[in-house]
């Protein structure tokens, strides 16, 4: 199963709920799931491919039969001359593989479409009423002169149409003013996980230095903290995005407190203390007339170092305010580096090289890694929050985070609970690729998590009947506990979004079953490896610790009746 494939399954099913009333109403669709589904999936492309709101995107939808093959079609405003059309074929597999590539056949009636819709002396007698009404209003725009430019969209959720399909292409010969491009779910998964650029200004305090390097351009200048709170507070998190560690908090952080304690009693030396921050931006723009006191206009602002200090100022001036304290003034030294908007790879190596100078945990590092960006969607959208990032506001039951994730689903899914209780230092290390591999499911971790919660608590908090090695087994318990929910759940190749409701309500209604069951393989395969006798506690927790009973865990069998 391809995740993002099971992503897009997700938001398409959901849509189908949402949009069945209006559909059955407006396009004369009902009954059929899988034509409601393919409905789903096409305003899913044009909402998100043209950054529609419900209304605008459900307009632009024509599908339902003599369609000349154009599920959807929306139409710019006239602009210097010319208007933009978009013309929408979409093309949705049951199947998660992502295996299956876009038809020759749907592509040749596009470029079938292309020639007769914008053509005004071509005459459509089959033509559904949406289209019609449409294809008319570009034929207006025509007749007066205005040149059309032709965007032709083919979407599906599998791989990109063959060698035939770009023979029709080609021999369709439609010329420059036609464009062809193919969307698929990873594309739309990735505009999914995309957040909107920060545009904004920045009002610096004194002498500033500019200067163009290698291709980019570096700015070095002090900036006043109760400019960085405005800033924070106007932006939040967004700032935030290639940080590699959200906001840590004040309690029990070192140098927050630090920075906090400076700010409120030497603010005077706040410059002289701190390090600074570092921002990048695809431009930056000012007055270069100006001595000092520049103002600058920035497009996609991003703070890959100091996001500690600027939230740190953001809290400490925001509590300071509501006590009707004013500090005084305070500056902190910035550098804001314009770096072409088309490495991304550069911004990485130097946000990596700008937080290196003190101790990050491999998990901070990871949290920008697209597979975690993929699990934090996938789950939000089963209606958990995956916390990819460390903050400090305490957890929820709905929220997971990636080192909770880490240990459940080695545990559970890897067979590998010694390595989830003891080896935490390499979850995100060696162990990384093994754990969060790119199949992973947003699904398989909450369900790992939710089972391991159960062993976890009762690690914690064992009943008086319970054996001793429930305080060391929690891993492998839970490990059991997933091979019997998967017996239960008929051993799906694979536990995706369509099992989760399921598998969740299983885990609801017999949790504390599961881990009973699971107490009673691992209390056999200790006797199994050890006889009778009696096993000392030291003994248990060597024996947890190196693993010796996996193979005889995974050898029992496990029935669907607990």
């Amino acid at each position: 199963m391809n995740v993002s494939a099971a992503i897009i399954d997700q938001r398409v099913t959901a849509l189908m709920e949402e949009l069945r009333d209006r559909a059955k109403e407006e396009l004369n669709i009902s009954g059929d799931e899988t034509k409601l589904k393919s409905l789903a999936f096409v305003f899913l492309c044009v909402r998100t491919l043209l950054d529609l709101d419900t209304d605008d995107a459900f307009d632009c939808l024509v599908e339902g039969g003599n369609d000349f093959g154009v599920d959807a079609i929306h139409i710019t405003d006239e602009r210097d001359g010319e208007f933009l059309v978009t013309l929408v074929q979409a093309k949705y597999s049951k199947s998660l593989e992502g295996a299956s590539g876009f038809p020759a056949t749907g592509l040749e009636k596009l470029a079938q479409a292309v020639r007769y819709l914008f053509d005004p002396n071509t005459t459509l007698n089959t033509i559904n009423e949406r289209l019609h009404v449409r294809v008319e209003e570009v034929r207006s725009l025509i007749r007066d002169g205005i040149i059309p430019q032709v965007r032709v969209i083919a979407c599906n959720n599998g791989k990109r149409w063959e060698s035939n399909g770009a023979e029709v292409i080609r021999v369709a010969n439609l010329g420059d003013q036609v464009t062809w491009e193919y969307v698929n779910h990873e594309d739309i998964v990735k505009i999914l996980k995309s957040t909107k650029p920060v545009n904004d200004r920045l009002q610096l305090t004194g002498k500033a230095l500019v200067e163009n390097m290698n291709f980019s351009r570096v700015l070095v200048g002090r900036v006043s903290v109760e400019e960085v709170y405005a800033l924070i507070d106007r932006n939040g998190d967004r700032l935030l995005e290639r940080n590699i560690r959200r906001y840590l908090g004040l309690r029990g952080n070192r140098v927050n407190e630090a920075i906090q304690g400076t700010l409120s009693r030497e603010p005077s030396n706040f410059y002289f203390y701190n390090n600074g921050i570092t921002l990048t931006c695809d431009k930056f723009s000012h007055n270069a007339l100006q001595s000092g006191d520049f103002q600058i206009q920035v497009e996609n602002l991003q703070i890959i170092n100091g996001g500690q200090t600027c939230m740190t100022i953001h809290r400490t001036l925001k509590n300071s305010s509501a006590k009707g304290e004013r500090s005084a003034p305070a500056s902190v030294l910035l550098r804001l580096y314009e770096l072409p908007s088309d490495n991304e790879d550069l911004v990485q190596r130097i946000t990596y090289a700008t937080n290196s100078q003190n101790p990050v945990d491999l998990r901070d590092l990871r949290a920008n890694d697209e597979r975690q960006q993929r699990l934090e969607l996938d789950i939000e959208q089963l209606g958990y929050t995956y916390r990819r990032k460390r903050a400090d506001h305490s957890t929820r039951p709905t929220d997971i985070t990636s080192g909770a994730a880490a240990q459940a689903v080695l545990a559970v899914w890897r067979k590998r609970p010694h390595q989830a209780k003891f080896f935490s230092r390499e979850h995100f290390g060696k162990l990384y690729d093994i754990t969060f591999s790119e199949d992973l499911s947003g699904a398989q971790v909450i369900v790992a998590v939710l089972l391991y919660r159960i062993a976890e608590n009762r690690r914690r908090r064992p009943r008086a009947s319970d054996p001793n090695f429930v305080r060391y087994a929690s891993a492998f318990i839970a490990m059991q506990m997933g091979r019997r929910l998967l017996v239960t759940l008929g051993n799906p190749a694979t536990l995706g979004h369509r099992d989760f409701t399921r598998a969740q309500a299983e885990i609801d209604a017999n949790g504390e079953a599961y881990f009973e069951a699971a107490s009673r393989d691992v209390a056999q395969a200790l006797k199994d490896l050890y006889g009778d006798r009696e096993i000392s506690l030291q003994q248990l927790s060597a024996t947890f610790r190196r693993g010796d009973l996996i193979d005889r865990l995974q050898a029992i069998h496990v029935s669907p009746r607990l």
